[in-house]
C-alpha cells in the first residue's frame, strides 16, 4: 500500500519553511522608504501565518521517523511538494498591493518556482520591494530545488535518461561524500556562493544594491524575473558598465552541472570542467549559436560594431538557450530569422544537474549517439558497436528513456499549443506560449507575449493550462504523468 505519511510530513515541512521565508519580504516592505508600499507587509504576514499553521500542522500530524521512501512515494512526494509550495506562495501575491487575481498569482508563483520567468505583471518599476523580492526568492528556491532533484531524485526514478548520472552524481567508487544530506548541503553551499558572487559583481559594476540582489537570485537560478518592465535592458544606459556580460557569465554558470563543481572542490579535479563532454558540447553550442545571431544582428542593424553585436547576440542566445528569459532588446524586431531561431533554441536548455530548463544538452548527445550507432549498424550489419557518454557505455534502457522523453515532450507541447489556439489566441502567440511554458523559458514571441509584452491579457484558462505546462516541464513530465496511471495507485 502507498504510505502517505512521509509525503504529508515532507510536504508540510516544506510549506512551513516557505512560510518562514515570507518574513523576509515582509520586513522588506516594513522598512520601505515609500509610505505607499509599507502596507503590503500584511499580505506576507497573512501568507506566512497560513503556511506555517497549515504546513506545520500537516507535518506534526504525520510526525515520525521515515525509514525508507519507496519509488511510488518518491513520485508522489515530488509532485505534491512542488504543487503545494506554489499554492501557498501565491497567497501574498493575490492579497497584496498589486491586487492580482488568484489565477494571476498562481501563474506568477508557478512561473517563479519553476524558474520560467513568464509574468502577468506590469508596472514592476513601481512595485513594492517585498513583492519584487518574493518573486526573485521563489526563482532562487526553485533553482536549488531543481539541482537537488536532478541529483537525488530523478536518477533514482530513471526519468528521461537521468539514470546515467546516478553513479557519476554520487561517485560511490571513491565515496568522497557520505550521504544524500551532505551531498545536498554541498550543492546548496555552491549555489549560495555563486549567488553572493553574482550580487557582488553586479553591485560592484554599478547596479543598485536591491536590484543587484534580485538579479543575482534570478540569474544564477536561470529564472529571469527582473525588477524592471524593461528587464536587464533598463540598466544598460550610456556610460554604464556592461552588466549584460556579467549576467551572461552567471547564467552560464547556473546552466552547468553543479555536481561537477562539487567534485572540483572536494577533489581538486579542475580538469572535469574542461573534459566533461556535456560541458564541452554546451560551450560549443553557445559559440555556434552566438556567431549565427551576430551575423543576423549585423545585417539587421548595419551600423553596429562587432563588440556591440557580440553583446546583443551572446546575451540573448544564452538567456533563451538556458531558459532564463531576460531581455535587453525586443528581438522580435530583428526579423523573421531571429523569431524562428529563438523559438527553436528555447527547447534546448543547459546541462543536466543545473538550474537550467529545456530538454538538456545531454539528451541531444544521447540522441545523436543513437543515430550514429544506428547508421553504423546499417552500414556494417555484423559489426559490434557501443555508444558511449563521458567514456561510459550507453545501454538500450537509456536510449529508450531519452527517446521516450523527446516524444512526450513534443506531444505535451503540441497538445498545449492546440488548446491555446482553441481559446482564440493567434498562431504565433499560442505556439510560443506553449513552447515557453513546457521549456520554462519566460517570454514568448509576438507583440502580446514577446520580450516587450507579458501574459496578462491571456484568458484565465490559458494561464491555468500554461501553469500546468510549466510544472510538467520542470518535473520532467514523467514524474507527474505517472500519477495519472491507475496502475500507480493499485501498486
Amino acid at each position: 500500500m502507498l504510505n502517505f505519511r512521509p509525503v504529508l510530513l515532507v510536504t508540510g515541512a516544506l510549506v512551513a519553511a516557505l512560510g518562514v521565508m515570507m518574513l523576509i519580504p515582509m520586513f522588506a516592505d516594513l522598512i520601505a522608504t515609500a509610505e505607499v508600499h509599507r502596507a503590503d507587509w500584511s499580505a506576507f504576514a497573512i501568507g506566512a501565518s497560513a503556511s506555517v499553521l497549515i504546513g506545520g500542522g500537516a507535518a506534526a500530524a504525520s510526525w515520525g521517523r521515515i525509514e525508507t521512501i519507496s519509488l511510488r512515494e518518491g513520485f508522489l512526494l515530488t509532485s505534491a511538494s512542488w504543487l503545494a509550495i506554489v499554492v501557498f506562495s501565491a497567497i501574498p501575491l493575490a492579497i497584496g498591493e498589486m491586487e492580482l487575481s488568484y489565477t494571476d498569482a498562481f501563474f506568477e508563483a508557478m512561473s517563479g518556482i519553476t524558474t520560467t520567468g513568464s509574468t502577468v505583471v506590469s508596472g514592476l518599476d513601481d512595485a513594492p520591494p517585498g513583492f519584487l523580492l518574493w518573486r526573485s526568492m521563489l526563482q532562487w528556491f526553485g533553482g536549488v530545488g531543481v539541482i537537488i532533484m536532478a541529483f537525488a531524485v530523478l536518477p533514482a526514478l530513471k526519468i528521461g535518461g537521468m539514470q546515467i548520472f546516478k553513479n557519476e552524481a554520487w561517485d560511490t567508487s571513491e565515496k568522497f561524500i557520505a550521504n544524500a544530506a551532505q551531498y545536498s548541503l554541498g550543492l546548496s553551499g555552491i549555489y549560495v556562493f555563486f549567488t553572493i558572487a553574482c550580487f557582488i559583481a553586479l553591485w560592484g559594476f554599478g547596479m543598485p544594491a536591491f536590484d543587484a540582489l534580485n538579479h543575482a537570485l534570478t540569474a544564477i537560478s536561470t529564472g529571469g524575473f527582473s525588477t524592471k518592465d524593461a528587464s536587464v535592458g533598463a540598466f544598460l544606459t550610456v556610460g554604464r558598465a556592461p552588466l549584460d556580460l556579467v549576467i551572461t557569465v552567471f547564467m552560464v554558470i547556473g546552466s552547468l552541472p553543479f555536481g561537477i563543481f562539487l567534485i572540483v572542490i572536494m577533489r581538486g579535479a579542475w580538469k572535469r570542467l574542461f573534459t566533461d563532454s556535456q560541458i564541452r558540447f554546451f560551450a560549443l553550442t553557445i559559440l555556434v549559436l552566438t556567431l549565427a545571431v551576430m551575423v543576423d544582428v549585423i545585417e539587421a542593424f548595419g551600423h553596429l560594431g562587432l563588440f556591440t553585436a557580440f553583446r546583443m547576440a551572446i546575451f540573448n542566445v544564452v538567456s533563451i538557450l538556458t531558459g532564463t528569459g531576460y531581455a535587453t532588446t525586443d528581438y522580435d524586431d530583428w526579423g523573421p530569422f531571429a523569431i524562428a531561431f529563438f523559438f527553436c533554441i528555447m527547447f534546448v536548455g543547459g546541462c543536466a544537474g543545473s538550474t537550467s530548463c529545456g530538454m538538456k544538452i545531454f539528451r541531444f548527445q544521447v540522441a545523436l549517439a543513437a543515430l550514429v550507432l544506428y547508421a553504423r549498424r546499417l552500414a556494417h550489419p555484423n559489426g559490434v558497436f557501443v555508444a558511449r557518454y563521458n567514456g561510459h557505455p550507453l545501454t538500450n534502457e537509456v536510449f529508450v528513456s531519452v527517446l521516450s522523453f523527446f516524444f512526450v515532450y513534443f506531444a505535451i507541447f503540441a497538445t498545449l499549443a492546440v488548446f491555446l489556439s482553441g481559446l482564440g489566441l493567434d498562431t504565433l502567440t499560442a505556439i510560443s506560449s506553449a513552447g515557453t511554458a513546457v521549456a520554462n523559458v519566460g517570454p514568448g514571441l509576438g507583440d502580446i507575449v514577446g520580450p516587450a509584452g507579458n501574459f496578462a491579457t491571456l484568458p484565465d484558462a490559458a494561464k491555468w493550462a500554461m501553469a500546468a505546462g510549466m510544472l510538467l516541464g520542470r518535473l520532467e513530465f514523467f514524474t507527474v504523468l505517472v500519477l495519472f496511471s491507475p496502475a500507480f495507485w493499485r501498486g
